[in-house]
This record gives structure tokens, sequence and C-alpha cells, in this order.
């Protein structure tokens, strides 16, 4: 919550003079330690965001709670994520709504997860590696809280055997053979609901809409979503050098005659 004082057990984001960024969670005793000496967490507790701190060794670090992004991005992990430029992409792909009903599979470390709950949606995980799923629910509770993190579940499952679920609005699959899974969202999903894949290779993207081109489901669309900032200083105006280009391929599909 933004609008209030740092906390005990708040994350905050700092911010050095290089743009570097550094996502810590507050704590009675802790410390911040870099190359440049360390500040006590209690120099924090009780300022509000956009504070300047200062290091022992003179290092100025500018403290702000972190974004959905920013977390996504410096947040714990046991697998790849999905990067924010492909997130916001789902979120409207998708249709996600506030209390649409969600199916995950391939959960993770939780950033698609954390996004579609604090878009209001309930998420039901299915996830194969236990380690993942458990890294997932907390960082979807160490971003989101304790209040909407209680609309995500995760279960350890394999979605290839099945689908237990019935009248979704929505499933996302982030696993290497979405097409095995066609058949199950086509009877978990309710008429119109969407079936969203990230895939990583274009070849695995032809074998999906193979798959759904003899299913009840239509209107498929693949996409990529390529992110290229610029360089604005003074007179200097130019596309950056480096850009996020290829991360993974899109492709959505809807219901349209339930199995």
């Amino acid at each position: 919550m933004s609008g209030r004082p740092f906390a005990v057990g708040d994350r905050v984001l700092l911010l050095d003079r290089k743009d570097r960024r550094y996502l810590v969670t507050l704590i009675d005793g802790g410390a911040f330690h870099s190359h440049a000496g360390f500040f006590h967490h209690a120099d924090l507790i009780g300022q509000d965001e956009g504070c300047q701190v200062r290091t022992t060794g003179g290092a100025a670090y500018i403290a702000i709670r972190p974004t959905l992004a920013d977390f996504v991005l410096k947040m714990p992990r046991g697998a790849q994520v999905i990067y924010p430029k492909d997130l916001g992409a789902i979120l409207l792909l998708a249709d996600i709504f506030p209390g649409a009903r969600v199916l995950e599979a391939g959960v993770g470390s939780g950033a698609l997860s954390m996004t579609l709950v604090r878009a209001g949606a309930h998420v039901t995980g299915y996830e194969i590696r236990p380690d993942f799923a458990a890294r997932a629910q907390e960082n979807v509770l160490a971003m989101l809280g304790a209040d909407d993190s209680a609309r995500f579940s995760v279960t350890e499952r394999d979605i290839y055997e099945g689908i237990d679920e019935t009248g979704l609005d929505r499933i996302l699959l982030d696993l290497p053979e979405p097409w095995r899974v066609v058949k199950h969202a086509a009877s978990a999903l309710a008429p119109g609901g969407i079936l969203l894949a990230y895939l990583p290779t274009i070849i695995q993207v032809a074998q999906l809409r193979e798959a759904l081109v003899d299913s009840p489901f239509a209107m498929a669309e693949t996409l990529e979503v390529l992110h290229r900032g610029w360089h604005v200083e003074g007179q200097s105006v130019r596309p950056d050098h480096r850009m996020v280009a290829h991360t993974g391929f899109l492709t959505t599909a809807r219901l349209i005659q339930a199995s």
C-alpha cells in the first residue's frame, strides 16, 4: 500500500545514482550492505516513500515501493519468469476480469500468478514440481499480502492427465506441450472461454495451432511482443542499443462449442 510510511515487513526498492536497483524487505535489526558500506533498516522505517538514505560510506539510495514489474524481475525464482512486457499483453489477450475463474498450468515462480490475482481473478495453479509450487505461493504472498493471495492456490499435479475444474473462464498455459491440453481445456472451459499458451519456439506454436484446427476452439491468434526503450538525454534522442526482443509467443483461442 502506498501513501503510508515504511514499516517492518514492507518491501522496498533501493535505487543508487547509477540506477541500479535492489529489493529488500525491512526487518527489525536488519541492515543493507553494499560495496559502499551499510545502513540500518531502522533508517527507513517510519520514513515516507521517495526518501533518501545514505550508507556509512556516503552512498545515497532513493527508497520507493516496488511495482509489480519491479518485483517480478527481482523476486526469488526457481524457474524463468514471464517478463512484464508479456504479462501486460496476457491480461488483455486473455481478457482477465475481476472474479474470473482462471486455471494456470506451469506456475513456475509465480510471476503470472500474482499478475492474475492482482487483476482480481481467482487462480488455481497446476504445477508438477513441489519446489516451484511452494516458491510461487511464497512470492504471491510476499507481493500481494494475505488477503489477495487467498484467491490463489496451487495443486501439485500434471495437467496433461486432465483437469478437475469445470466452468472455467480462462486457462493459461506455460508448459512445453500445450496441444496435449486442448481436449481437457474444451471440457473444463465455459462456452466462450479463452485458452492462452505462452511458448518459446514457433515449432511449438505450429503444433498447438494444428491441434486447435480440429477442436471446438476458434478465433486462434498468435503474436509476440517486442519492447524497445529510448535513450533521451538532452539533444541525444535515439532508440536504445539493446531491446527486450523475443521472449515467447502468445497464442489464444476461444471455446465456441463446449466439448
